[in-house]
């Protein structure tokens, strides 16, 4: 037999009434929940834990205060700060964010969730937080804590990422968001995702939609949300020069899109380095992983290029941690530097 949900008004009230006692309340994002520091904080906690995230959040606040602090900073300074968190394509969307914020609206951000999406690198799930954690207003969200809850309460099966699971789930966020309280709701729909319907050994003893949620009544908590069919993430070599003269290195900008996007790395060559020539010898290696595949990366020690690159810089040692770099680089660096 069919489990029977609750309505739109009594989930809300139970929910604010969870999230009123057990949720989390001291976050730093939720002190003086600002349109900017709403859309700093969400952009990095896409796809990254929120423990990770404080002290990137802290660290990013104190360089750039305000939208226009950050409208006016440096590609360079905003990746620095950035180095470490991955998904480097966020930082950028956040500097062009600001950059766009500032000359269209004088630095206040809109509150209709339609035109909050005109902002690069907002979208429909950022909108709508912003509408809910900085004007208190009607923003339907719809992250991965609220697909895993919404699936599993409501019984909806499917790959979450397709596009009907998808709009069945956001027709769902918009039906059972209220129109006020929107704070603590949103806030009520992510706690609840990330402390009791967690992805593995959820605490269903201790959330209160157990005597309605389909996932429970049914014996399919472990099932919900329908996985994803697993692949095989491919291994990658990648070849990279370490090239060095009178206490300085050779870094090279790469290009906004693709890995590493608009970060300092060491040069790389598509070719084999033991093709090049004999003055070619293995300075390390490294491994990561990235999203669809993962690197094994080896730095040759050359002596110098053929030809000069305007994105290659010649950096002091003592001024590599003014340049934002890949954490793999960074740590090579380092570590071999502290060798030396």
């Amino acid at each position: 037999m069919a489990t029977k949900s609750l309505t739109p008004e009594q989930f809300q009230k139970l929910l604010l009434s969870w999230q009123h006692q057990h949720g989390r309340h001291d976050l730093p994002w939720q002190q003086t929940p600002s349109p900017y520091r709403v859309l700093v904080s969400e952009v990095m906690l896409q796809q990254t834990q929120v423990m990770t995230v404080i002290p990137y959040f802290e660290r990013w606040m104190a360089s750039f205060p305000t939208i226009e602090a950050l409208a006016n900073a440096t590609e360079d300074k905003v990746m620095n700060h950035w180095q470490g968190l991955g998904y480097y394509s966020r930082a950028r969307n956040l500097r062009k964010a600001a950059i766009y914020i500032h000359e269209t609206w004088g630095n206040e951000f809109p509150s209709d969730l339609k035109t909050l999406q005109e902002i690069p690198g907002v979208g429909r799930y950022t909108a709508g937080a912003i509408a809910s954690f900085a004007f208190n207003t009607f923003g339907p969200i719809v992250d991965g804590n609220v697909k895993r809850l919404f699936c599993r309460y409501f019984g909806i099966e499917g790959v979450p990422g397709t596009s009907a699971v998808d709009k069945q789930l956001w027709n769902t966020a918009e039906t059972y968001t209220p129109i006020i309280n929107n704070r603590q709701f949103a806030q009520g729909l992510l706690d609840m995702g990330a402390t009791l319907c967690k992805p593995k050994a959820p605490d269903c003893h201790a959330c209160p939609f157990t005597t309605t949620c389909n996932a429970y009544q049914t014996n399919r908590v472990s099932e919900l949300p329908t996985p994803k069919p697993k692949k095989v993430i491919p291994t990658k070599s990648g070849h990279f020069l370490w090239i060095e003269s009178c206490g300085k290195l050779l870094l090279e900008k790469r290009a906004d899109d693709g890995i590493w996007g608009a970060l300092w790395c060491f040069p790389q060559i598509d070719i084999e380095p033991e093709k090049m020539d004999d003055l070619v010898k293995l300075q390390g290696s490294f491994k990561h992983t990235f999203s669809h595949y993962k690197l094994d990366g080896n730095v040759w020690f050359i002596d110098k290029l053929g030809e000069d690159n305007p994105q290659q810089q010649w950096i002091p040692f003592n001024s590599l941690d003014d340049f934002g770099m890949p954490k793999p680089i960074r740590t090579f660096i380092e570590k071999h530097l502290s060798n030396v």
